[in-house]
């Protein structure tokens, strides 16, 4: 929908007066009898370079103290995936072991499953093969061969690593 010059600036003024993305859509329509879906506000708004109130930048809070390094971050619900501590895979050589979980390999499926932004499956270092999915809240989730399965702790944060280098391209 393409707004006139007047329109625009209606809607600047809007922003300038604080309100958010959805009071400018209710406006929207119940003023200038334009309907548009929150996206297209928030494109229109965009479009327009201005900020409204619902999208500026929050102040940074102090920085929570970091938790003492362990041998391995253990998988928490805000951190299903925890970062391996050589990101790289960089392991040193002395630290090369079967206790550290064998080779995990990841494939994300070509067809996207209805309800999930992503799929597919990852094979841990025991052999066993699960089916792997992020919803549409972005929230990554395993899929068992079998009930009681639990893949090896020491392969959890390589498979995050192998995840998110095969949703950005291998890159």
């Amino acid at each position: 929908m393409q707004l006139d010059e007047n329109q625009k600036k209606t809607v600047a003024g809007w922003v300038e007066e604080g309100l958010d993305l959805s009071a400018i859509q209710s406006r929207l329509e119940s003023e200038m009898d334009i309907r548009m879906t929150y996206m297209d506000v928030r494109f229109l708004v965009g479009d327009l370079e201005l900020t409204p109130k619902d999208e500026e930048e929050p102040e940074p809070a102090e920085p929570e103290p970091e938790p003492p390094a362990t041998e391995a971050a253990a998988p928490t619900p805000d951190n299903p995936f925890p970062a391996p501590e050589e990101p790289m895979g960089e392991t040193p050589p002395e630290a090369e072991d079967d206790s550290a979980g064998g080779e995990v390999s990841v494939t994300v499926s070509p067809v996207t499953q209805p309800g999930t932004m992503a799929s597919g499956s990852v094979t841990f270092s025991d052999g066993v093969t699960c089916d792997w999915h992020v919803d549409q809240f972005g929230r990554p989730a395993l899929v068992p061969p079998s009930d009681g399965y639990r893949p090896p702790e020491a392969d959890m944060p390589k498979f995050g690593q192998k995840l998110q280098q095969e949703l950005r391209g291998g890159f």
